[in-house]
């Protein structure tokens, strides 16, 4: 990561601007949970119109300025030439840099893989949906590509080194229906339309036997399935393992409708190394096909994450709760505080929220009173808007 070390000196004034980057504010911390540490620093800043905040903290008897883990952005050089054009304005005398001499990974990117945010604002499709969960070495994903081009399929899968082999494989082969997409299964179905999907495919899912709280088949999961899939749309489940088998059914019979089908060593037409190795051992291979019977209604993901209120920020730092928030569905937890002091009633507010198993972090910003999301909102899934919801009722207390 791109960082500089330099001789402590007094902070730059803000608003400022330097080689085109804009300092809006510096933030100091708060000592809220009454822990011995030392000062750090937040500064704000846009850079080609890119806003994000760079963290300055003591290292020894000098400073190390660097990028702030939960803004950090692409490309890297706008974090560099921030980095740089700081340590300028400071007149500071450098004692480390690697932002010069920094060797940059490629960042050019497959026009297959999709962030996360393109699924909520901008995918659109009038063909059939169909999306293979943990798609591994991508031959089964292919190959379904391959015979059915007019199917849009997204493939999920969190293994980045099976992403790129999958990247390379898409551009060889010149198959075009296909979005990949570097995400978690489990919350990624709340960006799907009701009813446009055709198949859902988990196969061989890690059973995660030690950890089942971790595995992708939940009563959640299978309730937002059902949803996303249109009628007669199936869940199909694929694995070697028996516990996990078990397990499964026993989720899916508990369901009000649907019709479950139960098939043992059931030839495809494509399998994957793994399987024909475990066949030749002689070892089960089960599969588990739920079809939806019914139509469901649309989901809006307008939600609307402002704050109608104003805000008194000493309040704030007297009477935010230190300990996490744990409900049901969603959890917040406030880690770090810190006080703009050249603007009034102003200031940073660090926290994690949102599901148990993919927390999202974010700084709340309030500026003379007035809260927002730094950086943008945080994606519109059901444990995000409660969330949400929850820290408005904190904070108009």
């Amino acid at each position: 990561m791109p960082h500089i070390v330099f001789e402590r000196k007094e902070l730059i004034t803000t608003p400022s601007q330097k080689d085109g980057v804009d300092f809006e504010f510096i933030a100091k911390s708060y000592n809220f949970t009454q822990k011995t540490r030392k000062t750090e620093y937040r500064i704000a800043l846009k850079n080609q119109g890119k806003e994000f905040l760079l963290s300055l903290k003591p290292k020894d008897e000098n400073f190390m300025i660097k990028a702030d883990k939960v803004t950090r952005l692409s490309p890297v050089t706008l974090v560099k030439n921030a980095l740089n054009a700081y340590v300028s304005l400071n007149n500071a005398n450098v004692l480390f840099s690697n932002t010069h001499n920094l060797k940059l990974k490629d960042e050019s990117k497959s026009e297959y893989l999709k962030d996360i945010n393109y699924f909520v604002d901008e995918f659109n499709t009038e063909k059939e949906i169909q999306i293979e969960i943990g798609f591994g070495s991508g031959r089964h994903l292919l190959h379904q590509a391959k015979v059915n081009p007019n199917i849009q399929f997204v493939g999920l899968e969190i293994h980045y080194p099976s992403i790129e082999q999958l990247l390379k494989q898409l551009e060889l082969q010149n198959i075009t229906n296909v979005l990949v997409v570097n995400y978690d299964a489990r919350l990624f179905m709340e960006f799907i339309e009701s009813n446009k999907v055709g198949k859902i495919f988990v196969h061989f899912p890690v059973p995660w036997d030690k950890k089942p709280h971790r595995r992708i088949y939940s009563n959640e999961f299978v309730n937002e399935a059902l949803r996303v899939l249109k009628i007669s749309g199936t869940l199909e489940l694929r694995t070697d393992s028996r516990k996990y088998f078990d397990f499964c059914t026993e989720v899916l019979t508990n369901l009000p409708k649907g019709r479950i089908t139960i098939d043992i060593n059931k030839d495809l037409a494509v399998s994957s190394k793994y399987e024909d190795r475990w066949k030749k051992q002689g070892k089960n291979i089960y599969d588990v096909v739920l079809e939806a019977f019914n139509e469901d209604a649309n989901i809006n993901l307008d939600f609307d994450f402002s704050f109608d209120f104003e805000v008194n920020f000493e309040n704030i730092l007297k009477d935010i709760p230190t300990k996490s928030i744990i409900e049901k569905n969603f959890f917040i937890h406030v880690e770090e505080l810190y006080v703009i002091e050249d603007i009034k009633n102003s200031g940073l507010i660090k926290l994690t929220m949102g599901n148990f198993d993919r927390p999202v972090t974010k700084y709340l910003y309030v500026n003379e009173g007035k809260i927002s999301y730094y950086q943008g909102n945080p994606l519109p899934t059901s444990a995000n808007i409660d969330a949400h919801k929850k820290l408005k009722e904190i904070l108009s207390k």
